[in-house]
């Protein structure tokens, strides 16, 4: 069973691009009670809610590479390419991205033009 300690949040995430919040429990590269796992960004972490294997945790989001904006891992808020880059750090730079970056942030900004259909 997980202590008070460890159930506690330590903060509230809160991108600053779509408004997702969430209480998170760790922040770093390296999450507690993983064997192995080392993120390759400093990385708001939460401990998923949705199992009891301590081990199992959820990415909430990083710090933007470029401007330093919270955002989440949402494709409509960031992506990763050796980096965490929010869209608008991104679409600023487009020209300094490869190729399948480029398509990437196109074929996003299709989706996001397309009309949402409710069954």
């Amino acid at each position: 069973m997980a202590s008070e300690a460890e159930r506690r949040p330590q903060g509230m995430f809160e991108c600053q691009l779509c408004a997702l919040s969430a209480p998170y429990s760790y922040v770093g590269q390296k999450p507690p009670d993983t064997r192995s796992v080392v993120l390759l960004e400093e990385s708001y972490i939460l401990k998923d809610p949705f199992t009891a294997d301590r081990d199992k945790f959820l990415v909430l989001g990083s710090r933007c590479s470029v401007c330093s904006r919270l955002v989440c891992v949402g494709p409509e808020c960031s992506l990763f390419y050796s980096k965490r880059f929010c869209l608008p750090c991104v679409r600023e730079n487009i020209a300094a991205f490869p190729q399948e970056i480029r398509q990437d942030v196109e074929k996003r900004k299709a989706l996001a033009k397309m009309p949402h259909v409710k069954p």
